[in-house]
């Protein structure tokens, strides 16, 4: 334990953050990140999110790229930045140089002109822009396409699906050359493009928090074939009116607030766990520790195309009588489906069972149950559990669901997965990616009526790759598998999964199932340790910080959720529980740097503190025990309470009536 860095212990690799370079372009500022463009702002108007070049695979893989030749010449409010990009993953190879200018009245241009060393095979190579969902949800919009001028708004609160046409991807709007969005205070954002058309998309389907304007229209087709020595230039200008050239708004904001509100109308999600990939069963000291979460249930994936489904439920209900708790079961269909289902309710008597959902293998992936199946299902399994919560959906994206919205006359629950990283996986990325959770769980509601919103289940990556067309490599023997994330036993998780679950609990789902039980996707690592040590940086037996945001909630499942509104929701999360006797609050610190934060008004005189930073990460990753009885109080004063929180610090805050 004493060889992980401090960076380990904050996401899971030693290494420093990525370096944040502030620039100002007259009245706007903005940060210089990665390559990338980010938080483009009017003072405190958030106007772009992000814009940057993507490079992906024939898969739709996102190949990074290794910057060199960086140079930023920065003035008070003009900036020139020059660096060349370099992509290698497989046959594709491809590189680029930028250059990017911001000028004091406010345009930004950014220009890449690329070359492709060989042939290779691609579904996108060119620019991306995000535009913040807050901001720009229902706002009008204008676009010039060839075949003219077209207006709208974009969508607002709801999702809007992402429709498939002829098997291709439908956005929001068709193919555009220029486009402009008018925000609040008479505020307007224009963009102009060269080297290709462009499209718009609601990335909320995908849970990223932004609309997302990319090129080449997916309405071509894909993948596209690159030749040796092609030639890519293409190049957008972003204008803003509305706001005077050479007056920039102050920046500053005050502390950051957590505003306590009002009950919410609901507690939290019922929580439980899936059971993890390995074969190694639970030992007790793992039983033990899973069974203080009181988890609501385990989950368990069976195929019957896979021979081995059997000791798949044997296992699971194993695991689910060691941690004292019932079973989750998603059920894939396929082959002799009678023949199967004959054995498993026989399998089943005396099993307790949270419920089942049922997927066809044909199906999951791309759309949604349909509703034959769960009848299907429900008449094998009536004589024996008449009872029993039989749900559907996908085990895919919540664009799936949105996309081919379910028959629900006949199902009991509906279903669908989360994760963050279906399109970046840099640490701000997946903290702006959880605004968009709520919004699925709202979505689902519009046409899901009064049934039961499962959430099964939220990763940190996904599980497989659902767009690929075609099978993927295995990874190298020193690599991790393409659903594990190093960032598993890291504070990162734990302040990322309070965001989670916050954003859950406002939609109102009823219940979540999170990562694994143990190992390099779930809460406690194995006694074995990791198979990689050099790439998964956890210890035999280690209890990562995640398990402390389950057992901080797991006394408080029943106790009613109360808003708790971050003023920068990019910086901090919370959580607020209240049963009448005592609040229980989860604050979290979304960022590598320390935060300031007042939260109130709260009418107790003093708090109780229990702090999971790098600082006592060591405790609470071998010293479970110990770790849970460490204590420090706090005066409120003026009815607020001022915390301060180290980098991706979990703070958990308890008073007393």
């Amino acid at each position: 334990m004493d060889t992980l860095s401090t960076y380990e212990i904050w996401y899971g690799r030693d290494c420093p953050p990525p370096a944040r370079t502030k620039l100002r372009a007259g009245p706007l500022t903005l940060e210089f990140q990665q390559g990338a463009l980010r938080y483009i702002r009017f003072g405190q108007q958030e106007l772009v999110r992000r814009v940057y070049v993507g490079i992906r695979d024939h898969n739709w893989n996102t190949i990074p790229g290794e910057l060199s030749d960086l140079k930023v010449d920065a003035a008070n409010d003009c900036f020139t930045i020059t660096f060349d990009s370099s992509h290698r993953a497989g046959s594709l190879q491809f590189d680029w140089r930028a250059t990017i200018t911001g000028a004091s009245d406010g345009t930004i241009t950014y220009a890449m002109d690329g070359v492709a060393k060989r042939p290779f095979r691609y579904c996108r190579i060119g620019f991306c822009l995000l535009h913040p969902i807050r901001e720009c949800a229902g706002r009008p919009y204008r676009a010039q396409t060839p075949d003219g001028l077209i207006t709208g708004n974009l969508p607002s609160s709801l999702i809007e699906p992402q429709r498939m046409e002829n098997g291709l991807e439908i956005p929001l709007f068709p193919s555009f050359s220029s486009l402009a969005v008018a925000l609040a205070s008479d505020i307007e954002v224009r963009f102009k493009f060269e080297g290709d058309l462009f499209e718009t998309e609601d990335q909320r389907n995908w849970t990223d928090g932004s609309f997302k304007t990319y090129c080449t229209p997916i309405s071509l087709g894909y993948p596209h074939t690159a030749r040796s020595g092609q030639e890519f230039h293409q190049k957008v200008t972003i204008e803003v009116s509305g706001i005077v050239p050479g007056v920039a708004l102050p920046t500053l904001r005050e502390k950051t607030r957590l505003t306590v509100g009002k009950p919410v109308g609901h507690t939290l999600p019922r929580i439980g766990f899936g059971i993890a990939g390995h074969v190694e069963g639970l030992r007790p000291r793992q039983a033990r520790l899973l069974s203080q979460l009181r988890p609501a249930h385990l989950k368990a994936e069976l195929h019957f195309r896979d021979a081995q489904w059997g000791a798949e439920l044997d296992r699971a209900i194993r695991a689910a009588d060691q941690v004292g708790t019932s079973l989750e079961l998603a059920v894939f269909l396929g082959g002799d489906i009678e023949a199967e289902l004959d054995l498993l309710r026989q399998r089943l008597v005396g099993v307790p069972l949270a419920r089942l959902l049922v997927f066809h293998e044909a199906e999951a992936a791309v759309a949604s149950t349909s509703s034959r199946w769960v009848e299907v299902l429900r008449k094998r399994l009536r004589s024996t559990s008449p009872d029993l919560v039989i749900g559907g959906g996908t085990n895919g994206n919540f664009a799936e669901l949105n996309r081919a919205r379910p028959d629900i006359e006949h199902m009991d629950a509906v279903s669908y997965t989360i994760n963050p990283q279906v399109h970046a996986s840099d640490e701000r990325s997946l903290i702006e990616a959880l605004s968009g959770q709520k919004d699925t769980v709202l979505t689902a509601r519009s046409f899901c009526g009064a049934l039961p919103i499962c959430v099964s289940s939220v990763t940190l990556k996904p599980p497989f790759n659902q767009a690929a067309t075609e099978e993927e490599l295995p990874p190298a023997p020193n690599e991790l598998p393409a659903s594990v994330d190093p960032r598993q036993m890291s504070l990162f998780t734990a302040a990322w999964t309070v965001g989670s679950i916050r954003a859950l609990t406002m939609g109102g789902a009823a219940s979540a199932t999170y990562y694994e039980t143990t190992g390099w996707r779930g809460l406690i690592e194995t006694d074995r340790g990791s198979p990689l040590p050099d790439r998964f940086r956890s210890r035999p037996g280690m209890v990562f910080p995640v398990y402390y945001v389950f057992a901080d909630l797991a006394d408080a499942m029943n106790a009613e959720a109360v808003a708790l509104a971050p003023s920068d929701p990019l910086c901090v999360t919370g959580l607020a529980l209240w049963n009448e006797e005592r609040w229980r609050m989860l604050v979290s610190n979304l960022t590598p740097s320390v935060q300031e934060v007042t939260v109130g008004p709260l009418s107790a005189g003093s708090v109780t503190l229990r702090r999971l930073n790098e600082n006592t990460a060591r405790l609470a990753m071998f010293e479970p025990e110990g770790f849970q009885q460490v204590r420090e109080s706090q005066t409120v004063r003026g009815k607020e309470v001022l915390l301060t929180l180290n980098p991706y610090e979990t703070l958990r805050l308890d008073t007393e009536r």
